[in-house]
């Protein structure tokens, strides 16, 4: 007699067997896929990062280039353009590394670097009144606001010379490098340090920004600089005090720039967003 339940359940093995024969087989396709397609990963990848590589070396080495040409060049672009001039550098504040920078940027100009003034940041009112007797600054100490006044006292002399100025010189600067008076320029850079104590901060301010307004009432060219990348800026600080400015001052770009508005151009320039261009249109001797 037919057994209609073993008929089933030989279907149903059947049909079990093919499912799973199936199954392996899309599994064993699968892994294959699988397999296949890392090892395209791989070497995209492997090709990626050698482009990458060659890619990089490539730029290191037009990047040295460049830099070779601009210290090949930047004698032949500021040769001269200087000479016999007296330059000063103002420092308002702590940088040990700003006169050696503005000396290699005046070398090959031709002028005389007249003195480098590093202004303390940690004055004594009592010192500075102490060291200007005989003057009205003699009253500093009971009268601070007179700061200002004596601050832009200062900053013109630095540039003619006088008699205030040699006396404090002791108590308001760090030692200093060359004389002053005779000078035909002013550099003047302001590293980000200061006293932290509010009332010390705001002398210093005020100081600073006599020390300024000074340096630009004597109609020498006075240019605001800081390198690439100062953190915070200084440029917009030395804008509002009239002065030409260059932002990159520690690349070649920047020391042309700086040489050139000495020479007589104005403006900003640098790499900064409020730059108006790398270099100021001068090419050539600036009379």
């Amino acid at each position: 007699m037919f057994d209609f339940r073993y008929h089933a359940l030989s279907l149903a093995a059947v049909f079990i067997a093919l499912v799973v024969g199936l199954l392996l087989g899309v599994a064993i396709g699968d892994k294959e896929l699988v397999s296949s397609g890392r090892e395209e990963l791989r070497s995209s990848l492997r090709a990626d990062v050698r482009q990458a590589d060659q890619e990089r070396d490539e730029a290191r080495a037009e990047a040295r280039e460049q830099e070779q040409f601009a210290e090949e060049a930047y004698p032949i672009l500021t040769d001269d353009q200087l000479r016999g001039r007296r330059i000063g550098l103002v420092v308002l504040g702590d940088d040990e590394r700003a006169a050696d920078l503005i000396r290699r940027t005046l070398e090959p100009t031709g002028a005389d670097l007249a003195f480098v003034a590093v202004v303390r940041e940690n004055f004594e009112l009592e010192a500075l009144a102490e060291r200007a007797r005989g003057t009205r600054y003699a009253n500093l100490a009971n009268d601070p606001e007179l700061l200002g006044e004596f601050g832009r006292r200062v900053g013109i002399q630095m540039v003619r010379g006088g008699r205030l100025v040699r006396q404090v010189r002791g108590a308001l600067l760090d030692p200093l490098s060359g004389s002053f008076g005779n000078v035909d320029g002013v550099i003047v850079m302001r590293p980000d340090t200061g006293p932290e104590e509010q009332a010390a901060a705001t002398r210093l301010e005020e100081l600073q920004e006599g020390i300024v307004r000074g340096l630009v009432q004597t109609d020498v060219k006075v240019v605001g600089v800081e390198r690439r990348g100062s953190d915070p800026s200084h440029i917009q600080w030395f804008r509002e005090r009239e002065m030409s400015t260059v932002d990159n001052v520690n690349e070649y770009a920047g020391r042309a720039a700086t040489v050139f508005v000495l020479a007589g151009a104005q403006g900003a320039y640098g790499r900064g967003d409020d730059a108006q261009a790398l270099l100021p249109p001068v090419v050539g001797q600036v009379e």
